[in-house]
């Protein structure tokens, strides 16, 4: 039996065999084996597909899935509850579903929330995370809690711990509705005095730079950022002392970016002298994130004619893929094959919208090079698909 912590359990069951047919029957692709082993190429025609050498499942989304099917095997005969999304992909959590594990919030939500959990369940947290809030609630409830939250995550927490323990808000570059970001923002806040603020972009955080450097008009400002700060917040007093932390999976090039301006900010309101004692920062993106991101540049230096990008609509790695993507050639955000209609036309969402659309004439005629991708919560099983589907309508 893994070690506990009351009744948080951290580590495999010990079950990996046991589970292993499940896992390849649900998510292995011989296709994707094959293309790797043939220097990430694929050519169907006159079509070439062009695979990234990252992409799919990271290990911390790895480790997730694992744990969630452990814990079915483990238990049985127990009703098993998830905090929200194990990853964001339709297929995971549908599967999960199917094997009677039941979603205490989020899009899968069935019949109510917390309340319904008595001492006798299993609750599993997923790589995201979850509010000590929730976190607290779920340990009073004495119920057996299977946590798969990921260490990239843990170790941003640890961060904001750190700064409000020291008395600096927290600046975080996330997205401040994510189930991430609000694990995260609540670790700031379990500290007396502990403050942080939410900043989805460079544009959000110029409008920071702008109130550091004064003077601001704070009523605006409470009102721009009303849904993304700590209770309380006072931009005059929580604004003088600073660190920088991030969502793992935001544009690792942004936050850099996010964080020299907030740095810059510091130093011209109060001096380089007293920057030491005003700002921190230390790099919080995920390695897996950025191994992804680059994957994606490389690619998009070769010269491709188009790319798709395959994952959850609501995988924020997955939109950050396509963005980078869009600095070559056109790219398409798809969560699986049935967004590819025909030939002619592609169901997929564009960056910063929504809700998806359908798009025509997005294959070119006459040989044609694609490059694919997929967000770090999407299985290999659902890229082959992709492909497959790719090869068909061509």
């Amino acid at each position: 039996m893994p070690e506990q912590n009351q009744t948080i359990i951290r580590k495999s069951f010990g079950l990996k065999e046991q589970i292993r047919p499940q896992l390849q029957a649900s998510y292995h692709s011989p296709l994707i084996d094959r293309i790797k082993q043939e220097g990430y190429r694929l050519e169907a025609g006159d079509l070439t597909i062009c695979l990234a050498e990252e992409f799919g499942f990271c290990y911390g989304v790895d480790r997730a899935v694992d744990y969630a099917y452990e814990t079915r095997a483990q238990f049985p005969e127990k009703r098993i509850f998830l905090t929200n999304e194990i990853i964001h992909n339709p297929r995971v959590n549908s599967k999960l579903l199917e094997m009677g594990v039941q979603f205490l919030s989020g899009p899968y939500q069935t019949d109510g929330g917390v309340e319904r959990v008595t001492e006798e369940d299993v609750v599993i947290i997923p790589a995201f995370g979850t509010t000590t809030k929730d976190l607290n609630e779920l340990q009073k409830k004495g119920c057996v809690l299977v946590d798969t939250t990921c260490g990239s995550v843990m170790s941003v927490w640890k961060r904001v711990e750190s700064y409000a323990r020291e008395g600096f808000t927290s600046v975080i570059h996330g997205k401040y509705d994510h189930e991430e970001t609000q694990a995260t923002s609540s670790r700031a806040t379990q500290y007396a005095g502990g403050k942080y603020l939410v900043v989805r972009d460079k544009l959000e955080t110029q409008i920071v730079c702008d109130y550091i450097e004064g003077p601001g008009d704070r009523k605006a400002f409470l009102e721009k950022f009303r849904e993304a700060h700590s209770t309380g917040f006072d931009p005059d007093r929580d604004l003088e002392r600073i660190g920088c932390a991030n969502q793992t999976t935001m544009l690792s090039s942004e936050s850099m970016e996010i964080a020299n301006l907030l740095q810059e900010s510091i130093r011209k309101r109060w001096g380089e002298a007293e920057l030491p004692k005003r700002f921190r920062h230390f790099d919080t993106i995920c390695s897996a994130t950025q191994d992804r991101q680059d994957a994606v540049l490389k690619l998009g230096r070769q010269g491709m004619d188009l790319m798709i990008v395959v994952g959850g609509y609501n995988s924020s790695n997955t939109g950050h893929l396509v963005e980078i993507s869009l600095e070559f050639c056109p790219a398409y955000h798809v969560k699986d094959a049935s967004c590819i209609i025909s030939q002619s036309e592609i169901e997929h969402k564009p960056v910063h919208q929504k809700d998806p659309v359908r798009s025509r004439g997005w294959l070119p005629k006459g040989p044609v090079q694609v490059g694919v991708t997929a967000g770090a919560s999407t299985p290999n099983r659902v890229i082959e698909e992709v492909i497959e589907r790719l090869i068909q309508v061509r």
